[in-house]
């Protein structure tokens, strides 16, 4: 007897062996989807192909393939095209700031390279060149229909669904030159995304998600949507006016506060620390730290 939760709705990006494939969660299995759409490259290129109502049906009829202990977990789109990541976006982060600024117009942007992340259960790497790795759990849009200028009434009908990402910093090397984010933000495999897809028809209404980080089981970030200073709504609306969203690409929302800067002193991240980014009803992402070498 299958549970209550549709199998389907939580799509992921997996190695077995030598062979890398996408596939859906049935029964606490992985269904291969790769083998059953041998024509479809990936879980980007079913997005493109509109063909998530045919995989689902393929997955509902199917038995698992693999079980989750023998995969390896990959980024669940690890070619997307664009990873789009908002900053300072839920209600209360300014008060981290010693010179809290007052409520934003527009979100802050910047991006992140797919080298920058990898999966669940896969470490995350503190760089030589710094001590100062830092996590920040985000909840993220993963989208499905491509489009530019999107109104607002429309952006959920583009999202195909929600993932997880441990969006990781290296402190110092964010503020190496003003107005510049980039290098601390992207040295490899400094952040983690997945397990998996949850899709839209599996979680709530965007503004009634919660978000959790633990370190080492201690509760660091814990925050609600409905404290956002611009929604997912909003967010793809923005976005889209100025760069052409397309199938596969990644919004990442925004952290709450609690981050191992704000503390004092700081809480950076170290070799064998366990970070989990947690929202109900999308899933759990677990990454052990280790340094780089």
């Amino acid at each position: 007897m299958r549970t209550a939760y549709n199998p389907l709705m939580r799509l992921l990006t997996y190695r077995h062996g030598e062979r890398i494939s996408f596939g859906a969660v049935v029964d606490g299995g992985v269904v291969d989807l790769g083998a059953l759409l041998p024509g479809i490259g990936g879980l980007k290129a079913l997005m493109q192909a509109g063909a998530v109502d045919e995989a689902r049906r393929l997955a509902l009829a199917a038995a698992p393939d693999h079980s989750l202990e023998d995969i390896t977990w990959l980024p669940p789109v690890p070619d997307a095209e664009k990873i789009i990541c908002i900053g300072i976006n839920y209600g209360n982060r300014n008060e981290e700031y010693e010179e809290a600024a007052p409520a934003p117009d527009h979100p802050s942007v910047f991006l992140r390279t797919r080298e920058s992340l990898t999966g669940h259960l896969q470490p995350v790497l503190r760089p030589p060149e710094s001590e100062q790795l830092d996590y920040e759990g985000e909840i993220v849009m993963v989208i499905g229909r491509g489009g530019r200028r999107i109104p607002e009434a429309e952006a959920r009908s583009h999202v195909a669904g929600l993932t997880l990402m441990n969006e990781g910093s290296v402190r110092d090397w964010l503020r190496h030159s003003r107005f510049n984010v980039t290098p601390g933000k992207n040295f490899e495999h400094s952040g983690a995304v997945g397990p998996w897809i949850a899709t839209t028809d599996a979680v709530p209404e965007f503004n009634q998600l919660r978000v959790i980080t633990r370190v080492n089981g201690e509760v660091r970030q814990d925050d609600r949507t409905d404290n956002l200073f611009f929604p997912f709504e909003r967010l793809i609306s923005y976005v889209s006016t100025f760069m052409r969203l397309a199938p596969g690409d990644l919004i990442a929302t925004g952290t709450p506060t609690g981050a191992g800067a704000r503390f004092k002193p700081p809480r950076y991240l170290c070799p064998g620390d366990l970070v989990e980014v947690e929202a109900p009803g999308i899933g759990l992402l677990r990454n052990e730290v280790q340094d780089e070498f």
